[in-house]
């Protein structure tokens, strides 16, 4: 048994030895950017990396160390934001995976939970697929969540209560209730938020400002480590189960081989 999920924590042979078992790799992608008083500026990574371990157990595959930075100048305004241009997160992105295929990954899963990283991500997915024969599916495991638990968290908000469950489950220590403070209007975020999440029109928002003008909005105050916990579980099962399906019927569509097996559910 892999003493981690974890690409980094792994010696060469153990690799190697995975590879050959279960040829499935994890991008997990995030951002650095500002969450308020109240989380830290890792949030996004932090949750597409402890998702992405869980799927990972589940899968029977290996988290990609992937650069914690994302593709975020809406928050630049706000202190504690760090930028990359879409080109270079999406070469990161290609050069990692490109990697991993030279020795023997095969399928893989981009995890995300930045939007401002879709657009990349994409061609990233395309050039993997096309260019070095991946079979990709990317998943946005933020769009998973407001699913599952927008319903009671007052939606899938900047700095609200899903953003702080899912640091909860990795690092809450990190989180600080205590200090929530000066939300912006709820109604004005979702109806600003739900503007730019259509599948038909697509707005070019100047910045987070647009949004929320303290730089977050949400209710997080009700969040707790243990339904961050609940939350990794139902996020992680959910993800694991779709993908799983997927990844048969690609493999059965583009003449994939039989080591589609290899994705079944490791609990």
């Amino acid at each position: 048994m892999l003493p981690s999920r974890y690409f980094a924590d792994l010696t060469q042979p153990e690799i190697a030895a995975q590879f050959k078992k279960n040829p499935l790799v994890i991008l997990p992608c995030g951002s650095i950017e500002q969450h308020g008083p109240h989380l830290p500026t890792g949030t996004d990574t932090f949750a597409a990396n402890v998702i992405g371990h869980a799927v990972a157990v589940r899968m029977d595959g290996l988290v990609l160390p992937a650069t914690p930075f994302g593709v975020t100048p809406m928050h630049m305004p706000f202190e504690g934001t760090i930028t990359l241009s879409p080109d270079t997160y999406m070469r990161v992105a290609i050069e990692t995976c490109m990697s991993t295929a030279k020795h023997g990954a095969k399928y893989l899963l981009i995890l995300n939970w930045h939007e401002g990283n879709i657009p990349s991500l994409a061609i990233a997915a395309e050039s993997l697929h096309r260019d070095h024969g991946m079979t990709v599916l990317t998943v946005q495991a933020c769009y998973v969540a407001e699913e599952l638990y927008g319903h009671s968290c007052n939606g899938l908000t900047h700095g609200g209560e899903i953003e702080a469950l899912a640091v909860l489950a990795f690092r809450p220590e990190l989180v600080h209730l205590d200090r929530i403070d000066n939300s912006s209007d709820h109604t004005h975020g979702h109806k600003m938020d739900k503007l730019r999440r259509t599948r038909t029109f697509q707005p070019v928002l100047t910045d987070i400002r647009s949004i929320a003008p303290t730089g977050w909005f949400g209710s997080p105050q009700h969040a707790s480590a243990e339904k961050g916990q609940k939350m990794l579980v139902d996020i992680s099962d959910a993800i694991a189960r779709y993908a799983r399906e997927i990844f048969r019927q690609l493999d059965t569509v583009q003449g994939g081989t039989a080591e589609i097996k290899h994705l079944r559910q490791v609990r």
